[in-house]
């Protein structure tokens, strides 16, 4: 079963450059990870206090685990409020172009 990870965090006024930087270890850790198939930490083209985040799992085990053993910089500081939500999903059609 398949974990997404998807939503946006809302960032102290000010800081959402220094959230990212600090997040770039965090990306390129998870991107590494073999059962990640997808990790992003974007800024938000419109708002300024705003982090968009996606990630792909293969399982919640291995999410659990990348959680536990993963990079922790002191960026949680950085935010004011999370709104972020998981789902599982199953079977899907996959299709790149």
């Amino acid at each position: 079963m398949n974990i997404i990870v998807a939503g946006y965090l809302s960032i102290k006024a000010g800081k959402r450059d220094e959230f990212i930087n600090a997040s770039l270890e965090a990306v390129s850790q998870a991107r590494k990870h073999p059962d990640c198939e997808d990790f992003s930490v974007s800024a938000d083209p419109i708002d300024q206090n705003r982090v968009n985040i996606f990630e792909k799992w293969k399982s919640r085990a291995s999410l659990d685990v990348f959680r536990a053993e993963g990079p922790d910089n002191g960026s949680f500081a950085l935010i004011d409020a999370f709104h972020v939500a998981e789902y599982e999903i199953g079977t899907f059609c996959h299709k790149e172009s």
